[in-house]
């Protein structure tokens, strides 16, 4: 799975699985830019990066702007002049409460920051892709779009379904133009905000969910990534609309 000469932008990359999905992509070759809101953490993977001999740049975003998003893929072409990857891995959980008591507020954002967002990125750069001929787009999903979460709301869920769905419709339109799109929909991941929602729940309520994962454990960021780098790699070009399943086995399409 080498990546030399590709060029990779993640979104979400400053913290979890968007941060090691970046740099496993940048060990294996790739040119990677990293992009998030927070400048501070995203520097600090960019100098993990470079300290390691490969080539990482900072490019904020935030992709509930889609004036940002145009300026953040401009950003990636006026360095490196291609994008052949894009990993759409922004976003963050929610509050596990009942759909009815849901604000419409909280709904309409968890949609643009989940849903909305895939769409912008993967919009402008699809003509990108188109020119060279050439791409591979991975959409980060969950095995709440997948059957419901465990840990966050039903706008959640929903939101990441949707994105499967997205992902099957982008697959079969851009397929013609040498463009694969894919999914990952991964189980509990300990990422840092996961452990603490994970932490405070019961130790019963824990055992409970172990015991429906037949490997009985949680899912590692690594373990992710090494997945969305698969599908990013030629090794997969034969690879598109499909949604691979991380979650141990907790559900089985």
């Amino acid at each position: 799975m080498i990546l030399e000469e590709r060029v990779a932008l993640v979104t979400g990359a400053s913290r979890g699985i968007g941060a090691v999905t970046a740099e496993l992509l940048a060990c294996r070759g790739a040119r990677v830019a990293l992009s998030a809101r927070t400048i501070s953490d995203l520097k600090q993977w960019e100098k993990k990066i470079m300290l390691g001999g490969r080539e990482a740049i900072v490019v904020p975003c935030d992709v509930m702007d889609p004036m940002q998003i145009k300026s953040m893929i401009e950003r990636v072409m006026d360095e490196w002049g291609r994008l052949d990857i894009l990993v759409n891995n922004a976003g963050v959980g929610t509050f596990p409460i009942p759909f009815e008591e849901i604000p419409y507020e909280d709904w309409d954002h968890t949609m643009a920051l989940h849903l909305r967002s895939s769409f912008l990125c993967v919009r402008d750069a699809a003509s990108i892709m188109k020119r060279q001929s050439y791409g591979r787009v991975i959409n980060v999903s969950s095995f709440g779009g997948r059957n419901y979460s465990l840990l966050s709301g039903p706008h959640y869920t929903a939101a990441k379904a949707g994105l499967l769905g997205l992902t099957r419709h982008m697959a079969a339109e851009l397929g013609p133009y040498g463009i694969c799109v894919n999914a990952v929909a991964p189980g509990i991941v300990l990422t840092e905000r996961v452990k603490a929602k994970w932490e405070a729940r019961a130790e019963e309520d824990r055992k409970r969910i172990l015991s429906n994962i037949p490997l009985r454990r949680l899912a590692q960021p690594e373990e992710v990534a090494s997945v969305i780098a698969f599908l990013a790699s030629d090794d997969a070009s034969y690879v598109n609309g499909v949604c691979i399943d991380v979650n141990g086995g907790s559900y089985m399409a």
